[in-house]
């Protein structure tokens, strides 16, 4: 794939974090607790933030929920995370913000979607949540979603488009509906006071296609960053596969600041996974590196013995699980390529092209597990304890190559 050059932008401080021109793209994520409740609500940031995610929204939608946000943000300081706090607000977020001065101070950047501000008084209220912002100093994400339009715009656009002598599908009025709520909202903020490198604009849909038009025609009339994500993707693998189809297409054609995999979990599944996959995707693409990388067999006939696929998987949680000790501690580790393979066909050669690999017997091979490192032979394993053996030789193999810095060990020899 060849990458467009990233588009440049105006460049956003979301609590400390870059959002836009050169920077990495960002990862966000949402919570999906009761706000009110500070404590489910800090221990879902603090969880996600550890999995990886770079920002973190919050629903500040009552009145309850806006007066557990300092809280919310001094448990999460205080188990020794330090992420931007989002508040996503609509229809009431002007008086939320107004009437709890401590939460407007507590989170890192608001998020608007003007298409809910408040039907006749909307421009009005939209000014008040600027304001708070600007008093704060806080820069403000222009959230449009196609479920919830301005309602007065899109009726004025689908009219103007009726009398037109050549009407367009509704569809394309949609997205200039879109277009327009966004741009016009903007420079409304500006107006107001806000600096033009305190806004962050967004346009979600649900549609692969509708986004990713969507995005093209908004980048080709503005330089604010981008929040880029589908609305409402949907569940498990369909809401993956069409999440990676759309964030693709346009990271790899320039666009994009900030991503979110709008990901519904199973029942009592785990959000953080949301942030993985939105860091594979940036992973994949070569973009930003999260976490070492396991090539693994998918299996055929020669590998009836699910063995293999129960060691690639323990191995990929071994270094999920490692990689928070390790970031610190072995800097450049997350560039690390590992291979854990089936069977003679493509083992030996996918383990060698590897910084690390094993190779597994297949089915009817003789019972050893020959270990690569770059690139060269150094054991053959046997026995019951392969899997145990190979993740001490990465263990070491990690120590050797990635070395803590100076400061990490001179921290460790302090604490003995």
């Amino acid at each position: 794939m060849t990458f467009a050059p990233r588009r440049r932008t105006a460049t956003t401080i979301v609590g400390g974090v870059p959002v836009g021109s050169s920077h990495p793209v960002v990862v966000q994520s949402m919570t999906n607790t009761d706000t009110a409740d500070a404590e489910a609500t800090a221990a879902q940031v603090v969880a996600l933030a550890r999995a990886g995610s770079e920002l973190v929204r919050i629903t500040v939608n009552t009145t309850e929920a806006a007066a557990a946000v300092e809280e919310i943000a001094h448990r999460v300081v205080d188990a020794g995370v330090h992420v931007p706090i989002i508040g996503d607000f609509h229809y009431n977020g002007h008086q939320l913000l107004d009437r709890y001065p401590a939460c407007a101070r507590a989170l890192a950047k608001y998020r608007i979607n003007p298409g809910n501000v408040g039907g006749k008084r909307r421009d009005e209220n939209f000014r008040t949540i600027v304001q708070i912002a600007v008093a704060n100093d806080k820069p403000v994400r222009i959230g449009v979603n196609w479920g919830s339009l301005d309602q007065d715009l899109l009726t004025a656009l689908m009219d103007e488009n009726a009398r037109s002598a050549a009407p367009r599908d509704a569809r394309a009025v949609y997205i200039d509906a879109m277009l327009e709520s966004a741009l016009r909202s903007a420079q409304l903020a500006e107006e107001t006071g806000l600096a033009h490198d305190r806004i962050i604009l967004s346009a979600k849909v649900s549609g692969v296609r509708d986004l990713i038009d969507v995005y093209r025609l908004l980048a080709a009339r503005c330089d604010y960053p981008l929040h880029l994500g589908l609305t409402e993707a949907g569940l498990g693998m369909k809401a993956t596969v069409v999440s990676t189809a759309a964030l693709s297409i346009l990271l790899g054609e320039g666009l994009g600041d900030t991503i979110r995999v709008s990901l519904t979990p199973r029942p009592g599944g785990d959000r953080t996974e949301e942030v993985l996959i939105a860091q594979q995707i940036l992973q994949s693409l070569g973009m930003r590196t999260f976490t070492p990388q396991v090539s693994a067999c998918p299996g055929c006939g020669r590998t009836t013995s699910t063995f293999f696929q129960k060691m690639a998987e323990d191995i990929q949680t071994y270094l999920r699980e490692q990689m928070p000790v390790w970031r610190s501690r072995h800097p450049g580790v997350e560039e690390m390529r590992v291979a854990v393979m089936g069977c003679v066909v493509n083992g030996p050669g996918e383990s060698k092209h590897a910084n690390i690999g094993i190779s597994l017997p297949g089915t009817f091979e003789e019972p050893k597990a020959p270990v690569f490192v770059d690139g060269k032979l150094v054991v053959t394993l046997k026995g019951d304890h392969i899997v145990a053996e190979f993740l001490s030789i990465l263990e070491d193999y990690v120590a050797r190559t990635y070395p803590a810095p100076e400061s990490s060990v001179a921290a460790a020899t302090q604490v003995r």
